[in-house]
């Protein structure tokens, strides 16, 4: 039976049958719906769960477009997707708990308000400093949306495709990149930065009305908060936030060259020292240090950091490259709908293929496609353009749905294994692993990017000669380009050389990305092996054991 509701923001009072609920506090639960009820909320789950990501994923993808708008330099424009990631990683932290405490549905709520009033306001207010205050607000909410996407995609499909479910609503969000590239030439067709705010504003809106139309059932609830509780988030926040800045600015103010930067790793590093020791001396730690210090946890620590740089490879090498070739937006709207449809590929196979003896083969052909990709793309020439890298972008966009859903049900069976009590635990190490990894892989791809370019450069510089003649016929293709507009010979040989220099530039530019290229085909190719050989270890173990145990330890379950 279903108690009248209690308040807008109140979760209702429900009766639950006991394999309806769910075995984790805070945790919606689970009744039978009707397929109509079902379809809404499917509905609703994916609609929340781009909503939590395709804001910061427009302004992502869009940055130097949006640079003019603003008048920030591009330096500036790095802080809005950091900010983003400092405020995201902490709300997962507290949020765990406060749904386990006061439910979901009130959290969402307020911060959906919260967000969409900064996004209005940032319609009428332009500048940087709105800019970042609304990318913060975009953290916090985007956090409280993405666990809305996985409850909603729960109560959307039965019992018996809870993992598909859990798959599918973790990949959702994941969707937002490609989604924002394919909507940012109509976006940007005049005032660009005011027309993304303005559909951010209203997406926003549009998932506060459907979060406070369709409810979810509510969940069970417990005291969870402790007061060293505040103590742990401040500091924990503050180090995040010092390590993302240095992460954001540090190939852009050159990682030795700026005093700040190795200040603000200073400073991090006895922050998240204070939290460690903290936590560790707790009855009731909200990071269980001794667990996330354990051999596993730290192989998946690893594994999920080193699988998002690998997967930046689509975010900045390719899209990089091609804007470096003259690619713009609009040119790349069939590429863009592509790479959309093989995303939705893979979170629809990432949903089919879930199961819980192929959770880790799944990550490891995931990260195989993507080495598989990447060392073709480190062929590319200046003749190479969209359409010539539509198969191996494909791929790596059918790999990054694919990979997530797996990723976190392999480290959510071992919390569910445990008996829940490390849920805030997993939810941190998740969030931090796949959000500082797509830092880490664009400030790490990016610095190498830039030093094997001038590395290139230099190579190329050393080569050229005035006396060999394909120099001196390209010097003076150079000049006879200018020669309607430049009288003076000086001046049109001088026009020449600078041509040719930005030739130079341009090609060492692209060697530079086959080099990151191929880097990322290395990396993602030595990651698969060493699982491969894991899961053909632990197999063969399990065999071994099988062949030595009784038939009655056989049969054991």
């Amino acid at each position: 039976m279903t108690a009248p509701h209690t308040g807008f923001f109140s979760e209702q009072e429900w009766n639950f049958a006991p394999h309806e609920r769910s075995p984790l506090p805070g945790g919606a639960a689970t009744p039978a719906h009707p397929p109509l009820r079902r379809l809404l909320y499917g509905a609703v789950g994916v609609l929340i769960g781009i909503t939590g990501s395709l804001g910061t994923a427009a302004v992502t993808v869009n940055l130097p477009y949006l640079q003019g708008s603003l008048g920030a330099y591009q330096a500036e424009m790095a802080w809005l997707p950091a900010v983003y990631v400092m405020t995201n990683v902490p709300t997962g932290m507290i949020l765990i708990k406060y749904r386990q405490q006061f439910g979901l549905r009130s959290f969402a709520l307020i911060f959906l308000t919260i967000y969409s009033l900064l996004t209005c306001v940032h319609l009428f207010v332009g500048g940087m400093t709105a800019a970042i205050a609304v990318r913060a607000a975009s953290g916090i909410a985007g956090s409280a949306l993405t666990t809305l996407c996985l409850n909603y995609m729960i109560q959307a499909l039965p019992a018996t495709a809870r993992l598909s479910a859990i798959a599918a609503g973790i990949a959702v969000p994941q969707l937002a990149i490609p989604l924002a590239r394919l909507l940012s030439p109509a976006l940007l067709a005049s005032d660009p930065w005011r027309n993304l705010y303005l559909f951010e504003f209203g997406l926003t809106l549009i998932s506060l009305g459907a979060v406070a139309a369709i409810r979810l059932p509510p969940a069970a609830r417990e005291q969870a908060f402790e007061r060293l509780d505040i103590i742990t988030t401040i500091l924990f926040a503050l180090g995040l936030a010092l390590l993302c800045a240095v992460l954001a600015q540090g190939r852009y103010a050159w990682w030795t060259d700026t005093a700040w930067v190795g200040w603000a790793l200073a400073t991090a590093l006895p922050l998240f020292g204070a939290v460690f020791l903290l936590e560790l001396h707790r009855a009731n730690p909200l990071i269980d240090m001794r667990w996330l210090g354990t051999i596993d946890f730290l192989r998946f620590v690893l594994v999920g950091t080193v699988a998002r740089v690998i997967l930046s490879e689509q975010t900045y090498g390719a899209i990089g490259l091609l804007g470096l070739l003259g690619s713009t937006n609009d040119e790349l709207i069939t590429f863009s709908a592509l790479i959309l449809c093989a995303s939705i590929a893979g979170v629809v196979a990432g949903a089919l293929l879930v199961k819980p003896g192929r959770l880790p083969h799944l990550v490891v052909l995931a990260i195989a496609i993507v080495a598989i990709a990447a060392a073709y793309d480190s062929q590319t020439t200046h003749l190479t353009r969209a359409p010539q890298m539509y198969l191996s972008q494909a791929l790596i966009a059918f790999s990054t749905t694919l990979y997530i859903g797996p990723a976190m049900l392999i480290g959510f069976a071992r919390v569910l294994a445990d008996g829940g009590r490390k849920l805030t635990s997993f939810i941190v190490l998740f969030g931090a692993t796949q959000s500082l990894g797509g830092l880490i892989g664009t400030a790490w791809l990016g610095t190498l990017q830039s030093s094997r370019e001038k590395a290139h450069s230099f190579a190329l510089v050393q080569r050229l000669s005035h006396g060999e003649p394909q120099v001196a016929l390209a010097l003076q293709q150079g000049a006879n380009r200018y020669a309607a507009q430049i009288s003076d010979p000086g001046l049109r040989g001088a026009q020449g050389a600078a041509s040719l220099a930005q030739r130079v530039s341009a090609e060492a530019n692209i060697m530079a990305y086959n080099d990151v290229f191929a880097t990322i085909a290395i990396l993602a190719a030595v990651t698969a092996v060493l699982l491969a050989l894991r899961l053909i270890r632990l197999q063969w173990l399990h065999n071994r054991t099988r062949a030595t145990a009784s038939p009655m330890e056989t049969l054991a379950p």
